[in-house]
């Protein structure tokens, strides 16, 4: 795996993200399909896209409160 995502993910973990946004992150950063219709959150199609553009910057709008 490589080191991006892995760092990624572990800051978006220690930070307190959305465990939505982060499984979206990660589907979207590694290329998989996204959900079926009715599993997907406002969270997770957030993660899904900025995944896609392995993007991290608005990982932390998604912090839990």
């Amino acid at each position: 795996m490589n080191q991006t995502y892995y760092d990624a993910v572990t800051k978006m973990e220690q930070i307190g993200v959305d465990d939505e946004y982060i499984q979206g992150w990660q589907s979207g950063f590694l290329g998989n399909p996204k959900r079926e219709e009715q599993r997907l959150t406002e969270a997770y199609e957030a993660g899904y896209s900025d995944g896609e553009e392995k993007d991290t910057e608005k990982a932390a709008s998604w912090v839990r409160h």
